[in-house]
């Protein structure tokens, strides 16, 4: 799998004297007992002739079942994942109750070759965590937004 764009939302809300980060833990079977690297900024892919703040925002509510909150929306850029897809990723100050996300589904054949397709939900889970804990679990490439957040978050 390689190329492809992605867009998401980071919500960020301000705890004591840091902020936390929204997180999605990728469901699956391929990602069931991981935990590093296992941990994503809800997003998802878009088509060339879709705006990416638009795709960010619909890709939201189809991975957390949710509207996505309005507030200034600060662009934190691009990074180009391992893979090769280049993610493009706004934070928006807000806060969420994670027990409120309705996941997106997806399909895949499990077990391999068995011939039976199952559901999976997008995100199994969603978390509010320090960016600390955050760099130690998000998907490697995304460590750079969590570093262009602070920077603008004081």
């Amino acid at each position: 799998m390689s190329g492809g764009r992605s867009a998401g939302l980071l919500l960020f809300r301000r705890k004591g004297p840091g902020v936390e980060v929204l997180l999605g833990h990728m469901g699956g079977p391929f990602f069931a007992r991981r935990e590093a690297g296992a941990w994503t900024v809800p997003k998802g892919e878009y088509e060339a002739d879709e705006p990416a703040w638009d795709a960010a925002r619909r890709e939201f509510r189809e991975e957390l079942g949710l509207r996505p909150p309005d507030g200034r929306a600060l662009a934190l850029g691009e990074v180009r994942q391992a893979g090769g897809k280049t993610v493009t990723v706004w934070a928006v100050e807000a806060d969420l109750d994670p027990a409120a996300v309705v996941p997106g589904t997806f399909s895949m054949q499990w077990p391999p070759r068995s011939g039976r397709l199952r559901e999976f939900p997008e995100l199994d889970r969603v978390e509010w965590m320090t960016p600390e804990r955050a760099r130690t679990l998000i998907v490697r490439a995304q460590a750079a937004f969590l570093d262009r957040l602070l920077e603008h978050s004081g």
